[in-house]
């Protein structure tokens, strides 16, 4: 469990800005804001989301601003960087583990996987060409329950 982990349910904005001074980031409205969505509301969000219900809670909150914010997070440890084929780039704050993802090909919905084997990278390459490997991204894709029980019941009323 990380520290971002313990404070899911109970963001305040005083470990907020402790988390950020742990990583040597300036304090900032707008990183506090960011951050403490991520950490009140789980899941894998886009950044329009995000700045979204930043938004509600600074007011104003340029979207560039907010990738910015994001993408510092991220390379700082606090928040990870989900990139899926053909989706926007998604965030969480599900950090320091190594898991993976399953995605719905109907709703989009994503839902973390925790590694079978818990060690990154948790697979092996057939051919490493050389390179020391340290992680390893995996996404399984299928159809979730709900798109599953929807689907079979537009089936039946064919």
């Amino acid at each position: 469990m990380t520290d971002a982990d313990v404070f899911v349910d109970n963001a305040d904005a005083d470990e907020v800005r402790r988390l950020l001074r742990s990583v040597g980031m300036r304090v900032t409205a707008p990183r506090v804001s960011l951050l403490t969505v991520l950490l009140t509301r789980p899941g894998h969000h886009t950044v329009g989301q995000v700045a979204e219900w930043s938004r509600q809670r600074l007011g104003t909150l340029s979207t560039q601003a907010a990738y910015n914010v994001l993408d510092a997070l991220s390379e700082c440890g606090l928040a990870q960087r989900i990139e899926l084929p053909g989706e926007p780039a998604r965030f969480e704050a599900r950090t320091g583990d190594n898991h993976h993802h399953m995605v719905c090909r109907d709703c989009g919905e994503v839902r973390d996987v925790d590694c079978d084997v818990g060690v990154a990278p948790c697979i092996e390459p057939s051919e490493t060409h050389g390179y020391k490997v340290d992680q390893a991204e995996i996404t399984f894709w299928g159809v979730c329950p709900a798109c599953h029980t929807a689907g079979a019941a537009s089936a039946v009323e064919r």
